[in-house]
């Protein structure tokens, strides 16, 4: 009984819902890459591995890639917290440090030369970690492992190869 219900589920969700939903390209250890096809859009993401103090957002880190608008490779990173609004937003993959912009809990590279150094940065470092301050004085730290970041970036990058 149980399997013929779950079977009817599918059956009775909205065809559109499904062509709207990104489709998974692959798990790769801690990263997902993923297609939205509505969009069209792919993606690497991952979450946090660990972060300092309670979460008060649901932080990620992601590589995507906008074949239409001709973006490739853009790093973005959502925080665990809001930052102040002067606080520098500091990422630091193995010996590498980039200064990200960004607002509230959004941090992104400052121009396409970055996002290649980040992306490169991020092949062959074992980890990263994001860090400013709260509005209160507080620490954010969010720090991510990087094993399958390479691969899911690259099946994100072959999953919109094709569309123009």
């Amino acid at each position: 009984m149980r399997r013929a219900f779950l079977f009817l589920v599918p059956a009775a969700i909205p065809a559109t819902l499904w062509a709207a939903a990104p489709s998974a390209l692959g798990i790769f250890d801690g990263w997902g890459a993923f297609r939205d096809p509505a969009t069209p859009r792919c993606y690497a993401i991952a979450a946090p591995s660990a972060t300092i103090g309670k979460p008060q957002e649901k932080a990620y880190a992601s590589v995507g890639y906008w074949p239409k608008s001709r973006i490739r490779g853009q790093f973005y990173v959502r925080l665990s917290k809001a930052r102040r609004t002067d606080g520098e937003l500091r990422l630091t993959i193995g010996s590498r440090r980039f200064v990200l912009t960004g607002n509230g809990v959004h941090g992104w590279a400052s121009d396409q030369r970055m996002d290649a150094a980040i992306v490169a940065a991020m092949r062959s470092a074992p980890s990263m970690s994001v860090e400013s301050s709260t509005p209160g004085g507080g620490a954010i730290a969010d720090t991510y492992r990087l094993r399958g970041a390479a691969t899911a970036i690259d099946a994100a990058a072959l999953g919109c190869a094709r569309i123009r």
